[in-house]
Parts: structure tokens; C-alpha cells; sequence
């Protein structure tokens, strides 16, 4: 398999493949799906190179058109359903695309910002038979297959050009670790925009397992009842999802399911979430995950690993390669904390339309293999387990020592009652560093308990208790919002 399309096609035709709702395909009618929408697109003038963005909430459709564009050789762009349309201005200024498909909600904004012609998924071509596309230009391995848009370090979301070898190396170097089964039956309430989301597709495929795909309202107080009543066995989450689950087991809702697996990537997962998740639901396994749009995936723990390497995001993915580097570019000792390189065959080609920003990330060592020089700050032990210590821009001084906003969120979130925590480092605006909490604790008693985990140096001038802590469209923590929600405070 070399294209995003052959996964599918690999994939036993019999098996169920993917549901949402009323809605379920088997893994050929998806084939056949895919093969409808790609001739449709065809039809439309879409061929090898062009792009096309899909602003949906997560659907079928969705999947059976990633297939469809890579069928063609057309690159493919999932939106959140809930992008503002500032965003989606960007996004279709930034990439042009040749047609765009668009929910209800959103059709008069990408109407109003796409110069091309836009669509509803009522409008496709639902159950069109699989007639196979006209042959165009061939499909390259080396072509784009998608363009993930990640938030950074620059002012608005960047594209990460990810070509179809890169990903089919990357999702069957996580299945070798996740191991998937085929009798499983996998929820993903995560966004397709979130590549963490955009995956579970193809490993699913790889596998022969079913993808339930849900959405936000499973997300929340029915997640428990979701998973049981759908079955589920393995569950991706990020912290916010995990801590709503052990909210709901901690109120005595009775399970009643099948979960063998939940793996986390995106942020830290808490300890305490863990411990609390494996007492509400035994026999469950946990895989930790570290990774970046940018290489897809960086490592992955042994099942339940976390607990005799506490902190620890596992081993690289095997065919890669992952070291601490100093300013120099040099490999550091074990145990010495640098800049987190990783060279492999995962690596992604680079920034859509940023040379000076891929130039600067992106590399390639004298024997050719890519190389990212990533931005976060990684110590590896002597086994080889990555230990994550935050972001090179997300360290600060304190009394003119160095201090980790991770270090001090991870203590924050080590504190009894304390379910989120964000820190804000110092500024222009801000001298001096912030916490936000959320939980049921008091600011004095969250700011004494850091004293006995961290030095003084460390401890944030100030603890601020929210309500809620404000998230992203992919469940990360918004530390835009948060600094606007304590600025509201102040004033």
C-alpha cells in the first residue's frame, strides 16, 4: 500500500466499516462510495494537486471523501464545523481550493469566502455506483494526500503538507504499536480537523475494526452511556474527554462496557486521571502518546507502561528515529534536556506555502532522511523513553532561573480537586507568571500545595479558580481565552 486510497481497498469488504447515527458502511460500500464521489469530483474538474476543503461535522461522508480525493490525487482539508469565519477565510485564501463542501451552518460563510464552487453533502451523490473515476495524471506516493491546519507559534493556523507515503507510514507504525483488532470497535468523538481524529480512518482500516464517530454531545455528560451503548472498546481522548469521564464514574454511573483501551495524545493526561480511570473501569489498558502534525506521531508507550515510567510518552515509533539536541544540533546524553529532533520516514514535507518557516524546521540529514527540528524541549532516559518538558517558547524566568509552563501545570494538575490547570508566563502586559485552575479547591490552597512540589521560584505569583477552562475545537486548553477570561477579572 503506497496511497491513502489502497488502505481502504486492502480493507475485508464484508466488515462493517464506519457509523454515525442512522448511518453505517461496510468497508466496500465505502469503497464504493469513494469511488462514486471521486468520479463526481472528477466531473467537477477537481484532478491531481487540486484542493479540496470539507467544513463538516464528522460524518461518513467525510471519510469516503478523504478516499475519493486520493483517488484523484486531490489533496484534502478538514474544517471544524465550528471555525469562526476569520478562520475560514484563511484557510480558503491560504489554499485555494477547487471546491469546497460545507454543513448547513457553514454554507453561507464558505460561500461568502471561497471563490469556488461550493457544496452541501446533500448535494452529493449519496449511493452512486462504483464507476471508477477517469484516469488523470498518476497518484505519486510523494504527492500531498492532506493539508492539516495546526495552530503554532504563528498568528493564524498553518497547513502541514502531509503526502500520502509519509502518512501510510506514520498510521501503520501506530497500528504495530496500538495493535487495533478487527472484532474492535473504535469511538472517536474527535474532530476530523484534528489529525488525532483524521487517523482513527485509516487505522481502523488497517486493521478491519469499526470507527463509531460521534461528536460533541457525546463528548459530554453522554459519554459514559455512548460507550456502552455502542459497544465501544478502544477510545482516543485527550485530558478534557478523560476528565469528563471520570466525572460521570465518579457519580456512581454504572459502565457496563466493553473498554479495553483508551490512548491519549494532544496534552499531558494527568496521573491522577489515570489512576481514577482505571479504578472506575476494570481491566481497562492505557497507551500515552506523544506527536505533532508536523511527523504525525513521536512515540508511544507500552500498554500501561505509565506505570512503571511515570511522565514518560514512550518509545519512538519503530523505523524512526528521536533525540534531545543542544542549540548545536548535537545528540545530549541521556537524562540532558534539549530540543526534541525527530528524523524518519514520517516526517511531512513541510508548511503549505511557508518556505522561510519550513526551511527553518525541516531538514534532511547527509544520508537524506527528513529530519524536524521540532520546538519542544524533550529529555530521553537510557532505555530510550521520551520524557516531555514543554515548549521552548513556553519557558520562562523566574528569579533569573528557568521554569517550565509543563512543569508547573503537571504539578498544578497533581493537586487533590484540581481538574484543569493552564499557566500564563510572563509578559509586556503580565510581569509575572498566572495559574488557572478549575476544580472544586480555593486559590490559597492550590498555591500552598505548590510549595511542596515545586521551588518557590516556581510557584505562579497568582491562582485564578474558573468556572470551565476554555477549549479548542480539538480539546486542547485555549490559553487565549483563558487570558482573556483573567483579564476580565482584573478589570
Amino acid at each position: 500500500m503506497r496511497l491513502l486510497h489502497e488502505v481502504l481497498d486492502a480493507a475485508p469488504a464484508g466488515r462493517p466499516a464506519i457509523r454515525h447515527a442512522d448511518v453505517t458502511l461496510s468497508y466496500g460500500e465505502l469503497r464504493d462510495r469513494s469511488l462514486g464521489l471521486a468520479s463526481w469530483l472528477a466531473s467537477r474538474g477537481v484532478g491531481r494537486g487540486d484542493r479540496i476543503v470539507v467544513q463538516a461535522a464528522n460524518h461518513p461522508q467525510s471519510a469516503a471523501l478523504l478516499y475519493a480525493a486520493s483517488r484523484l490525487g486531490a489533496i484534502f482539508t478538514h474544517l471544524h464545523p465550528a471555525a469562526q469565519p476569520y478562520q475560514l477565510r484563511h484557510v480558503l485564501a491560504d489554499c485555494e481550493p477547487a471546491l469546497v463542501i460545507a454543513d448547513q451552518e457553514c454554507l453561507a460563510a464558505a460561500r461568502a469566502s471561497a471563490a469556488a464552487d461550493v457544496y452541501c453533502p446533500q448535494e452529493l451523490p449519496a449511493d452512486s455506483g462504483p464507476s471508477q473515476p477517469q484516469a488523470g495524471q498518476p497518484v505519486r506516493p510523494s504527492d500531498p494526500a492532506c493539508l492539516i491546519y495546526t495552530s503554532g507559534s504563528t498568528a493564524m493556523p498553518k497547513a502541514v503538507v502531509s503526502p500520502h507515503a509519509q502518512m501510510i507510514f506514520a498510521a501503520r507504525a501506530i497500528q504495530e504499536r496500538l495493535r487495533y483488532r478487527e472484532d474492535d470497535v473504535v469511538f472517536c468523538a474527535l474532530p476530523l480537523s484534528f489529525d488525532y481524529g483524521l487517523y482513527q480512518v485509516l487505522l481502523c482500516a488497517l486493521a478491519g475494526a469499526q470507527l463509531v464517530l460521534g461528536g460533541a454531545g457525546q463528548a459530554g455528560p453522554a459519554l459514559l452511556a455512548t460507550l456502552a451503548a455502542e459497544r465501544i472498546t478502544v477510545a482516543p481522548l485527550v485530558p478534557a474527554m478523560a476528565g469528563t469521564l471520570v466525572r460521570l464514574l465518579e457519580r456512581g454511573a454504572q459502565p457496563g462496557t466493553g473498554l479495553r483501551l483508551i490512548t491519549s495524545t494532544g496534552a499531558p493526561m494527568p496521573g491522577s486521571t489515570l489512576r481514577q480511570l482505571r479504578a472506575g473501569l476494570p481491566g481497562l489498558r492505557v497507551q500515552v502518546m506523544f506527536g505533532l502534525t508536523e511527523c504525525k506521531r513521536v512515540s508511544i508507550m507500552e500498554p500501561d507502561g505509565d506505570l512503571t515510567r511515570p511522565g514518560s510518552c514512550g518509545r519512538p515509533l519503530d523505523g524512526t528515529d528521536a533525540y534531545a539536541a543542544d542549540s548545536a544540533g548535537g545528540r545530549l546524553p541521556p537524562g540532558e534536556t534539549g530540543e526534541l529532533v525527530v528524523r524518519g520516514p514520517h516526517v511531512m514535507a513541510g508548511y503549505w506555502r511557508a518556505p522561510a518557516l519550513t526551511a527553518s524546521r525541516f531538514h534532511a540529514d547527509d544520508d537524506g532522511t527528513p529530519v524536524l527540528r521540532t520546538g519542544d524541549l524533550c529529555s530521553f532516559d537510557s532505555d530510550g523513553y521520551l520524557y516531555f518538558a514543554g515548549r521552548i517558547d513556553e519557558i520562562y524566568k523566574s528569579r533569573d532561573f528557568r521554569v517550565s509552563v509543563a512543569e508547573v501545570e503537571a504539578a498544578a494538575l497533581d493537586v487533590p480537586g484540581v481538574t484543569a490547570a493552564a499557566v500564563l508566563p510572563p509578559s509586556v502586559a503580565q510581569p509575572t507568571a498566572l495559574l488557572a485552575v478549575t476544580g472544586d479547591v480555593s486559590p490559597s490552597h492550590v498555591l500552598k500545595e505548590l510549595t511542596t512540589r515545586l521551588e518557590d521560584f516556581k510557584v505562579p505569583a497568582a491562582c485564578h479558580v474558573l468556572t470551565a477552562m476554555p477549549l479548542t475545537a480539538h480539546g486542547k486548553t485555549d490559553k487565549k481565552s483563558v487570558a482573556a477570561r483573567l483579564q476580565e477579572t482584573r478589570q
